[in-house]
């Protein structure tokens, strides 16, 4: 596939993809672009009348492509339908950016089985005892939330060690280090992507 590879971005909310990302972003933004998330299509028994039946056409598309394989990634909330085609991915490199995705351990693994090649990285705090720092400091968090939110980076965090899984594991101690990292494992694709553009 022509164009620069995509790259994607996995880690524990409170890891500081979000940060990493943002100074890349500023320093050689021009070169990135984001595939957009198709929207979401409403289930049934939401609306009435010809919109609630187009929004039911356009699902069951959804479904078919999503059966077809020309979805990443793909999730139901709520009775909405989210997902990232490789159409929306390809449409970036055409324009000759690199493709951010930032995804979950289930989305790293459903784009294993593409033909995308994209560079794999994972983000991940120094221990649980600094994510649970992190996350306490947004003062956005219940007890309830914050049990969930560790539990689930373990679980990451663990899974990040599976042999292949993952091009690069970035432990974000210091964030000059940790944005180094990251500038130097994109560094070629940043090249090939000025080269053409």
């Amino acid at each position: 596939m022509s164009g620069p590879r995509p790259v994607v971005l996995s880690g524990p909310s409170g890891a500081g993809k979000s940060t990493l990302l943002k100074r890349l972003l500023q320093e050689h933004g021009s070169v990135f672009g984001f595939s957009v998330s198709r929207e979401p299509w409403l289930g049934r028994g939401h609306h009435e009348g010809p919109a609630a039946w187009r929004r039911e056409w356009q699902r069951e598309v959804m479904q078919q492509d999503i059966a077809a394989g020309d979805f990443i990634e793909h999730a139901e909330f709520s009775g909405n339908l989210y997902g990232t085609s490789k159409a929306a991915v390809r449409a970036v490199q055409a324009m000759n950016r690199i493709c951010v995705l930032d995804v979950d351990l289930q989305g790293v693994r459903n784009i294993k089985k593409t033909d995308l090649r994209p560079i794999y990285i994972f983000v991940q705090p120094p221990s649980l005892e600094v994510l649970e720092q992190r996350l306490r400091q947004r003062n956005t968090e219940t007890e309830e939330s914050l049990a969930k939110r560790l539990a689930a980076a373990r679980v990451d965090m663990e899974s990040s060690k599976e042999q292949g899984l993952f091009d690069l594991v970035i432990i974000n101690d210091n964030l000059d280090m940790a944005y180094r990292a990251l500038e130097e494992a994109l560094a070629e694709e940043i090249k090939k992507a000025r080269r053409t553009s």
